[in-house]
C-alpha cells in the first residue's frame, strides 16, 4: 500500500484550507497551522457583541465551475444568499453610480465639468501619455486626465500610500480591465442584463448568509472530521531543508515549539516571510528580493447606526478629498444576518501601514475619527452612531510597486530549484492581489500536484495569452505586463505541458 504524503499547511485562509480540504478528502495526512486565533485570513468574519464584519467585502462569483462547486460542497445551498451588487463613488457630497449612467454623471458633475472631462478624454486619445507603465499613465490613457484626477487618483493613493506614478500599471489592469470611458458609455446607453464579461460590472453575486468566514469555519470543520488537524495561535518559525527538499517545519505557540516532519509544505504566509524562515538560509540575492516586497495594512472602524441611516450599496468608494477613509461598507446590504433589528453597521475602511499613526491610535480615538468623517461626508447626521468597534488586519494587500515583479520572480525560481516540495499559494503566498476564487484554484491545483504527480504551474493561472475577461475576442485580456498576471481576473486552468 502506497503511503500518502504528509503535508504541512502554513495558514488557514481560503488557500490554505482549500488545500487541506482537497487533501483530506482523499485521505491524505495534513496539519494546518494558523498564527491567528481565527481561520479565514482576510476572508474571515469578525463578530463583536452580535455584530458581524466582513473584512474588505467578499463577493462570491467565479467563472470556474470547479471553484463554485467547491463553495457549495463546503456550504449547503441554503446557506447562500443571492445579493444585488451596488457600489457608488462619493465625490464632493455627490454619489456617482457605477457602472456609469450618463444622466447621473452629467447631473452630478454639471454640464461644464462633464464637457471638460469628455474633452480631456478625447485629448488623451489624440495625445496619450508616453509612459503607461504606471497607474497614472495607464488610466489617463483610457479615461483622460480629468476623470483620472476625480475618480482614480485620490482613492488609489489612499489605498497604497504612495504616488500613483510609483504604482505599476498591473494594478490598473486588474482592477478596471477592459473598461474605459468609451465602453462604459456604451454600457450606460445599451446596458446588458447580468454582466459578467467585465469584472467591475457584475450585477449580482452569492454570499454566505453569516459572512465569508462561515465558509472557512465550515471548511476547517470538514478538514478535522476527515482526520486533518487545524491548530490556531501557532506560527511557522523555521522551514528546514535538506538534499534539495523541505523536510520539516518548526512551529511555535505562546508556550513551546516543536518540529513537524513534512513531505510537502503548502505556504500561504507572505512569500517574503517564507524566505526569511528558511534553514539553511536562502542566498543573499533571494533574501534581498524578499526584503524588497512591501505590503499595505488595513483597519475597519465599524459604526452602529439606525437602519434608515444606511445605504443600499455594498460599499461606497470615497474620492472626496479631506478625509482619510477610503471605502465604507454597509454590512446590512451584504446580509441581514450580519446586523441587528432596527440597526445596521457601517464599516469605514482605512488603508494604513503597521506602526503609523492610525494603526497605533487607540480604539476609542479611531471610533471618534470615523464618526466625525462619516458626519463630514454627510452620510449620517450628528448623534446617529451608537456604538463602534475596530478591527486591524496586517498585510492585507501586496504592493505592486516598481521592481516587485522581478523580486517575486527571483524568489519563485529559487524556491522551485531549492525546495520544489514547498508550494506557495494564495494572495500573500504568491504576492498577488487576487480574488478568493484565484486563491482557491491555486490551492486546488497544488493538491493535485501533491497527490497525483501532475505538473500544474499555478503561477500561470490567469496569465495565459488566450485568457480574457471579456468573452468573445481572443487576447482582449492582455494586461500589458508581459508574462506577469495579477491574479485579479477570474482564474482559468493553465494548460498541461505536452507529454
Amino acid at each position: 500500500m502506497t503511503r500518502t504524503p504528509h503535508t504541512v499547511v502554513i495558514g488557514a485562509g481560503p488557500a490554505g484550507l482549500t488545500a487541506a480540504y482537497q487533501l483530506t478528502k482523499r485521505q491524505a495526512s495534513v496539519e494546518v497551522f494558523e498564527a491567528d486565533d481565527q481561520v479565514g485570513g482576510i476572508s474571515r468574519t469578525v463578530e463583536r457583541e452580535g455584530w458581524r464584519f466582513d473584512i474588505g467585502g467578499h463577493r462570491f462569483f467565479t467563472k470556474v465551475s470547479s471553484v463554485e462547486a467547491l463553495w457549495h460542497e463546503i456550504l449547503p445551498d441554503s446557506d447562500f444568499l443571492l445579493r444585488p451588487r451596488m457600489s457608488r463613488i462619493h465625490y464632493r457630497e455627490k454619489l456617482f453610480d457605477y457602472p456609469l449612467k450618463a444622466g447621473n454623471a452629467l447631473g452630478n458633475l454639471g454640464v461644464f465639468e462633464a464637457a471638460r472631462c469628455v474633452g480631456s478624454y478625447l485629448w488623451a486619445q489624440v495625445r496619450p501619455p508616453k509612459d503607461q507603465s504606471h497607474f497614472e499613465g495607464w488610466v489617463t490613457a483610457r479615461f483622460g486626465k480629468r476623470l483620472y484626477s476625480i475618480f482614480f487618483k485620490t482613492y488609489t493613493e489612499k489605498l497604497w500610500g504612495i504616488p500613483a506614478t510609483e504604482l505599476q500599471a498591473t494594478w490598473a489592469a486588474q482592477r478596471i480591465k477592459n473598461l474605459s470611458l468609451a465602453n462604459a458609455v456604451v454600457n450606460a446607453l445599451m446596458p446588458k442584463r447580468n454582466q459578467k464579461d467585465i469584472t467591475s460590472l457584475i450585477e449580482e453575486f452569492q454570499y454566505p448568509k453569516f459572512g465569508p468566514g462561515m465558509m472557512w469555519e465550515r471548511a476547517a470543520e470538514h478538514v478535522a472530521k476527515a482526520g486533518g488537524v487545524v491548530t490556531l495561535n501557532t506560527w511557522a518559525r523555521t522551514v528546514h531543508r535538506e538534499d534539495g527538499r523541505a523536510v520539516a517545519v518548526t512551529v511555535a505557540d505562546a508556550d513551546d515549539e516543536r518540529r513537524v516532519e513534512a513531505d510537502h509544505v503548502v505556504s500561504t504566509m507572505p512569500i517574503s516571510e517564507l524566505i526569511k524562515v528558511m534553514d539553511p538560509p536562502a542566498p543573499d540575492d533571494v533574501r534581498a528580493a524578499a526584503d524588497a516586497l512591501r505590503y499595505r495594512d488595513f483597519l475597519t472602524i465599524a459604526l452602529v447606526v439606525p437602519e434608515e441611516a444606511g445605504f443600499p450599496d455594498n460599499w461606497i468608494y470615497v474620492h472626496t478629498p479631506g478625509v482619510r477613509v477610503g471605502r465604507i461598507q454597509n454590512f446590512g446590504s451584504w446580509s441581514p444576518y450580519l446586523v441587528q433589528d432596527g440597526f445596521t453597521c457601517l464599516g469605514l475602511e482605512y488603508f494604513v501601514n503597521e506602526g503609523d499613526d492610525l494603526w497605533e491610535m487607540a480604539d476609542d480615538d479611531l471610533i471618534k475619527l470615523g464618526t466625525e468623517e462619516l458626519e463630514r461626508l454627510r452620510l449620517v447626521t450628528s448623534g446617529a452612531v451608537s456604538a463602534g468597534y475596530v478591527v486591524r488586519m496586517p498585510k492585507a494587500y501586496p504592493v505592486y510597486d516598481e521592481g516587485y515583479e522581478n523580486a517575486v520572480d527571483t524568489i519563485r525560481h529559487w524556491l522551485a530549484e531549492a525546495v520544489p516540495n514547498v508550494h506557495p499559494v494564495g494572495r500573500n503566498g504568491m504576492h498577488r492581489y487576487n480574488n478568493q476564487d484565484h486563491s482557491m484554484l491555486t490551492a486546488m491545483l497544488t493538491a493535485e500536484n501533491i497527490l497525483d504527480g501532475t505538473t500544474h504551474d499555478v503561477w500561470q493561472v490567469n496569465v495565459e495569452e488566450e485568457y480574457h475577461e471579456e468573452k468573445g475576442s481572443a487576447g482582449s485580456g492582455s494586461s500589458g505586463s508581459g508574462d506577469h498576471g495579477t491574479g485579479r481576473a477570474a482564474p482559468v486552468l493553465p494548460k498541461q505541458p505536452a507529454r
